[in-house]
């Protein structure tokens, strides 16, 4: 009696979708206000508008970028917009965020810009492992577009699921 190996996995219908093939690896240029401060405390327009002037923005083209304050200091809105408007036409991406929120806010974006329709009645799979950092705030909105419209939702890998969602039949 001859045995033939089935790749049940492979045979199963499932979707797997990796996000870390969804969301884009970069490398973060974070911009920090802190050290324009004067005494650590205020930001003075005349000295920032200076150093703004005299930056050198090119360093940035093509940069995904965050602008954040590491001092705890109160920063005006106008300086984060100063400093975006800089890098309008030159960063590919910009935030006034920290890195988290920055990564955070591009993982959103991302995931947001999945057409579900695309995973209608289909059985998917959350890919868990990953080689890169994905914002745990990315898994959360994909599920949430997700189940509206998916037969079952699971999270790892297509050998060894968590159910998340099974629709009633």
């Amino acid at each position: 009696m001859e045995s033939t190996i089935v790749n049940k996995v492979a045979s199963s219908g499932l979707v797997t979708i990796d996000l870390e093939q969804v969301i884009p690896a970069v490398k973060w240029m974070p911009v920090d206000l802190a050290p324009l401060l004067f005494q650590g405390l205020v930001l003075r327009e005349k000295d920032f508008r200076e150093w703004v002037k005299e930056h050198d923005w090119a360093m940035y083209t093509d940069a995904h970028v965050y602008i954040y304050c590491s001092a705890d200091a109160i920063v005006p809105q106008w300086a984060y917009m100063l400093v975006a408007g800089h890098l309008a036409g030159k960063a590919k991406w910009v935030a006034q965020a920290n890195a988290s929120e920055a990564s955070m806010l591009l993982a959103h974006q991302t995931v947001a810009q999945i057409n579900a329709d695309d995973y209608r009645d289909a059985r998917v799979v959350v890919k868990g492992c990953s080689d890169a950092l994905i914002h745990g705030h990315a898994y959360t909105l994909l599920a949430a577009r997700l189940q509206p419209v998916v037969k079952s939702l699971m999270f790892g890998e297509p050998c060894s699921t968590v159910p998340l969602y099974k629709r009633a039949q």
